[in-house]
């Protein structure tokens, strides 16, 4: 399954979510930290789902651009 991650540039790194799966973050120093640490998250997520007998949730998130004037 593919889910949606926002990511967002702080002032130490980067830092992501998915909007599917409700509290799973995750933070990285760079880009590409972040993305690993971001999928072993999403991984960590489903299996407690599993665990407990829970719904894995079906990604639904999609994104689009929008230009405005600035």
């Amino acid at each position: 399954m593919q889910y949606l991650i926002v990511i967002e540039q702080t002032e130490t790194g980067y830092s992501a979510y998915s909007p599917d799966l409700p509290g799973c973050v995750s933070t990285g120093a760079t880009r590409e930290e972040m993305a690993q640490n971001m999928r072993e998250a999403i991984k960590f997520h489903l299996d407690g789902l599993k665990l407990e007998g829970l719904e894995i949730p079906t990604p639904t998130t999609s994104f689009a651009y929008t230009e405005v004037a600035a």
